[in-house]
């Protein structure tokens, strides 16, 4: 039982790093909300219950699997309330920026060749 907590912790960490990276490395806010929803919400979910099942029945993995329903309720309406209040406002995708941008004249002069 040791080994699958282990691999669960494993798994969280990795998730996590994945998600900090797509953070910083993704172009606009779109596609940083989904890396960080995805892997951070499932990361966070393996970490938590690789803890719980490492510290066994007790009063602390008990409120680490209320963390769980917690975060698996609350992370993905956050996001997704977040995600509609950026189209409520205008903001657009990188990819829409570029072709508003050429619709008004204003492309690259070596875009056409």
């Amino acid at each position: 039982m040791i080994w699958v907590a282990k691999g669960l912790m494993v798994l969280g960490t990795a998730l996590l790093f994945i998600a900090a990276i797509g953070v910083n490395r993704l172009p606009d806010f779109y596609t940083r909300s989904h890396a960080a929803t995805k892997p951070d919400t499932l990361g966070l979910i393996s970490l938590m219950l690789g803890l719980a099942i490492y510290d066994g029945f007790t009063l602390s993995s008990i409120k680490m699997l209320l963390i769980i329903v917690f975060v698996a309720l609350a992370n993905p309406a956050a996001t997704h309330a977040l995600g509609r209040a950026a189209i409520r406002n205008g903001l657009l995708p990188v990819t829409l920026y570029k072709k508003s941008a050429s619709a008004a004249g204003t492309d690259d002069p070596g875009e056409g060749r």
